[in-house]
Parts: structure tokens; C-alpha cells; sequence
């Protein structure tokens, strides 16, 4: 069988729902009102939420930071729930699984799963800390990135450091303090850094400038890759209003090749030439495709006197194949053309405890996905190419 029993399957994409205490524990009492925390709802009250409203109802329980107010929702927490529960619905800390917010109560559930390590990102801050981007209090904000940080790497990763890969977050309104957080980090054994995908959604530099130029080189020079989860900047493909989730979730490789393609046809391969990324949440079926539309394109266009970002000697393909990772659950399309991305480019994802997740047959359902590839690639790919990218021997 392709999936042998002693490959130790890694997830490099898994989400954990922070404890309700985890900033109030952390900070100064003077912040305790303002910093994300939950509350309790005892009355019954409309609320915005988003594009939409949430009905909230006593006996509710909701995250409130500064003007935001926003729930916990069964859509991200779906391990072990039934699936008519799998929607936008506020849900309860005791209605969640333990494993969704306790480290050791999540290594039961990996086992369960058969899977033996996961890279977590973060639930309410966004997935690469971009909620707090938008605070009003930055000071406030950068003591929440700090703490989120300590919580990940002192205490989830501390409870099983073999099977837990340390992803921060940074400060990125502030380029200098995201270079201290990186290196105070790594110091702590952090191993990836949760970044946006087009950090441009977010109103902070794009890549084609010199803005991301120290936090690139620090990165680097403490190879921590940069994990670019779907949605981290905010940018979701367009649909209309009317149009339903699963319209919206089909679509997330498409965000991910607009990232790509703005990535390798900017300066910062070139200018850092050891940094590396991986795409967490879009599949692989599409990239194939990409990496011929992007050759294409840059065949057409790197002469252009206008193109001066398009690096003439270097084919994106290339590119992509030297620096870029991308993952995947379940994607028998992008299995079968698995060489011409690059059997050392792939990695696997879990997405424990969100509606994609496949828990508790995650493995089982990889043996049925790698069921006619050869062993040492299902190796790679699930297992020793997350290990190499993220050092975590």
C-alpha cells in the first residue's frame, strides 16, 4: 500500500481556536476590556457580522476587541458536529470539541485521525494576525500579536514540540517590529511565519515594492517559510451576494493564483533567494495550469520596457518550483499531475477542526487519494518535505 503504515503524516495547515482566556491572561489588567475576550450574551440583540447580522441570544458566547464583536462559528469548528450544525451559527466553548482549543486534547484527536503533526493557524485574529492590522490602539495590538505568539510557541507547541509546528504572526503595519518579533521568535523555536497572501488587500505594501524588503531578509535568514493561507488578506473571489458559500470556497485556488502570480513576477526571489512559501487551503489542481499561463505570459511580456518587475532570465515556473509550496486535502486532479509541479513542492493539509477537514478518516481517505503513487512519493509528500521546509526533525 503507497501509504505505509510508518509515514508519519503531517498536516501543514490546521487552525486553532484560541482559549477564551488567552489575552486576558497575558496582558495587563488595564487592557481587559478592549483586548479580544469573550463575553457571555444575557440579552437578546441584533449585531452586526460582516456583510450580515448575527441574532445573538442569551447564553451565547462571543469575542469582543475594541468596536469588533464577532462569535466563534460552527463552520469553524466542525470536528465531531453533526452537518446540519456546519454553518455561520454562533457556537459555544462547550460545545466545541477540546481538541479545538487544548493542545493535549488535540493530539488524541490526531490520533484519531492518524496524523501526527499539524501547523496551526490562528482563528480570531485572522489567519495571519490581519484583524489586528485595523486596530485602533497599535500598541494594544502589538502586546495581542506578542501574546498570541507566547501562547503558540510556550504552551501549544511546549505540551508535544515533535508534533506541533510553531506559526506566528507579526505586528505588519510596522516593518522594524516585525523583524524583532521574527527574531525573538525563532529564538523560541518558531518555525513558520503565517503571512498575507496579497498584503496588498490589506492595505499595507505590495511585493513590487521595497516595503517587505527587512521582514523578507529576516525570514530568511532564520528560515522560517512563509505560511499564505487562503483568505489571509482578505481578498475572496467575487461572487454576488445572492451567491452561496459553497460557491465561494470552490473558488479559494483562484486567490491563491493571483498571489502566486504577482509573487514570482516581483522582486523577491530575486532579491532573497533563499525565502520560501507555502499556500495553505487552495489545492493543487489548478497550479499546473498556472505555471504554463505564467511562462506563456512572461515569454510575451518580459520585454516589455514597462515590465521592469518581470524577471527576464527566470521563467515563473522556475521560480515557483525553487521557492513556492502548495498544499492540499483531497485533490485527485492535482495527484495525477503531480510531476509537473514538482513532487518536492507538495504538502498536505488536514484543515482539523474547519468544514474541509475530514476527521476522523483523513488517513484513510489519503490512502484511497495515493492509492497508485509510489511510496517514497506519498513519503514526500505528507511527510519529509514539510519536515525539510520547516526544519522540524
Amino acid at each position: 500500500m503507497p501509504l505505509t503504515d510508518d509515514i508519519k503524516m503531517i498536516s501543514i495547515d490546521d487552525h486553532l481556536i484560541e482559549p477564551a482566556k488567552l489575552w486576558t491572561d497575558r496582558l495587563p489588567a488595564k487592557y481587559h476590556d478592549r483586548c479580544p475576550h469573550v463575553e457571555n450574551i444575557t440579552e437578546e440583540r441584533i449585531e452586526p457580522f460582516y456583510a450580515k447580522t448575527v441574532h445573538l441570544k442569551p447564553g451565547m458566547q462571543i469575542w469582543r476587541y475594541e468596536d469588533i464583536l464577532e462569535p466563534n462559528v460552527g463552520l469553524s469548528a466542525t470536528a465531531g458536529t453533526d452537518v446540519k450544525d456546519r454553518n455561520f451559527s454562533p457556537i459555544r466553548f462547550d460545545q466545541m470539541r477540546p481538541g479545538h482549543y487544548d493542545p493535549v486534547a488535540r493530539l488524541a484527536d490526531m490520533d484519531e485521525d492518524g496524523v501526527w503533526a499539524q501547523a496551526p493557524f490562528p482563528s480570531f485574529p485572522g489567519f495571519c494576525g490581519n484583524k489586528f492590522v485595523f486596530a485602533k490602539d497599535k500598541e494594544l495590538a502589538h502586546l495581542c500579536v506578542r501574546a498570541y505568539n507566547d501562547f503558540v510557541l510556550d504552551e501549544w507547541c511546549a505540551a508535544a514540540p515533535d508534533r506541533y509546528i510553531g506559526l506566528i504572526i507579526l505586528p505588519l503595519w510596522d516593518q522594524e517590529q516585525c523583524v524583532v518579533e521574527i527574531e525573538r521568535c525563532a529564538a523560541k523555536g518558531a518555525r513558520g511565519i503565517t503571512f498575507p497572501d496579497n498584503p496588498a488587500g490589506l492595505g499595507l505594501p505590495s511585493y513590487q515594492g521595497t516595503g517587505w524588503d527587512r521582514v523578507f531578509a529576516a525570514a530568511a535568514a532564520a528560515e522560517m517559510p512563509l505560511s499564505m493561507h487562503f483568505g489571509g488578506s482578505r481578498i475572496v473571489p467575487f461572487v454576488s451576494e445572492e451567491a452561496p458559500q459553497a460557491a465561494i470556497t470552490a473558488l479559494f485556488g483562484i486567490t491563491l493564483f493571483n498571489s502566486m502570480a504577482e509573487l514570482v513576477m516581483s522582486p523577491v526571489f530575486v532579491k532573497h533567494p533563499t525565502l520560501k512559501v507555502a499556500y495553505a487551503e487552495g489545492g493543487i489542481g489548478w497550479v499546473p495550469y498556472a505555471l504554463m499561463r505564467m511562462d506563456q505570459v512572461w515569454e510575451s511580456y518580459r520585454e516589455f520596457p514597462l515590465e521592469n518587475n518581470v524577471d527576464p532570465d527566470r521563467r515563473p515556473s522556475d521560480a515557483v518550483r525553487e521557492h513556492i509550496y502548495s498544499c492540499f486535502i483531497d485533490d485527485p486532479v492535482g495527484v495525477e499531475q503531480r510531476h509537473d509541479i514538482g513532487v518536492g513542492r507538495l504538502l498536505w493539509e488536514s484543515d482539523y477542526p474547519h468544514a474541509d477537514s475530514l476527521w476522523p478518516n483523513s488517513r484513510e481517505n489519503a490512502k484511497k487519494v495515493f492509492a497508485d503513487v509510489p511510496t517514497d512519493e506519498v513519503r514526500k509528500i505528507v511527510e519529509t518535505n514539510a519536515r525539510e521546509l520547516f526544519r522540524f526533525h
